[in-house]
């Protein structure tokens, strides 16, 4: 058999969305950043909304998202994506509006725009990337930055005494009465993967469906400002975060 004989579209068992632009990714090898961005343009290809999405973009490791993903972007001040994204859907409520946030921009700068957004029941969708650290800026403290987990502003490693406990802000928000959806997922498998994206859909979703806010917190590694292989920081997640940033379901109204 040719080579040109094998290579017809109906032999195809994976293509690119064309969301996806050609932009190569800043991101560092091993980041989950770039999985969880092609998860988000697939879902808006597949629901066909691209001409009706909106992205708010953050400042963070993910403050280039909207050269990478083909659909009408804003750029937020720090931590303030929740409330420009309250505007964009409530001024065109038939839009599907997504904000996409590291957790320092969105449980330490934006922790008051994220829990008043939630409490209002803003009809958006939250994509939290969870890491524990300040990724973009050095490898600081962040709030959910574990206990006894070493970072640049604490060498030793968080001690609560001092800097107080990881904050499990997923759960908080899962309390307030205008969260619809709150669930934690990864990328760090295959399997992973496929639930995480079935996620995704599920928060745009309600977007659409005007159903009030819907949080997909993914945890993340940062092999980089963690100083580890892509590797070991993988497997580090799993032995570290997940028993504090357990996966599944924390709310589905």
């Amino acid at each position: 058999m040719t080579l040109e004989e094998i290579i017809k579209p109906e032999n195809q068992v994976y293509g690119k969305t064309p969301l996806l632009t050609e932009t190569p990714m800043h991101y560092c090898p091993g980041c989950s950043h770039g999985v969880v961005h092609k998860l988000i343009a697939e879902v808006i290809e597949e629901m066909n909304i691209a001409d009706k999405t909106v992205g708010i973009a953050p400042v963070g490791c993910a403050v280039f998202a909207y050269n990478y993903i083909d659909i009408d972007w804003q750029e937020a001040a720090h931590g303030r994506a929740p409330a420009l994204a309250t505007a964009a859907k409530r001024l065109n409520p038939e839009n599907c509006v997504f904000t996409y946030q590291g957790d320092g921009d969105l449980a330490a700068i934006g922790t008051a725009e994220t829990i008043h957004a939630c409490n209002r029941g803003e009809n958006i969708a939250i994509f939290f990337i969870n890491n524990g650290i300040y990724g973009m800026t050095g490898g600081q403290m962040a709030p959910t930055t574990l206990e006894g987990m070493k970072t640049a502003t604490c060498p030793n490693g968080r001690d609560v005494s001092m800097e107080g406990y990881p904050l499990k802000i997923s759960e908080m928000l899962a309390l307030l009465d205008g969260t619809c959806y709150v669930t934690r997922q990864a990328v760090h498998t295959a399997a992973s993967t496929v639930r995480a994206k079935k996620a995704i859909r599920k928060a745009l979703e309600n977007s659409m469906a005007s159903k009030g806010t819907s949080i997909v917190e993914v945890v993340s590694t940062c092999n980089s400002g963690w100083k580890m292989t892509p590797h070991q920081a993988n497997k580090w997640m799993v032995e570290n975060m997940f028993p504090a940033y357990p996966l599944g379901d924390i709310k589905d109204r």
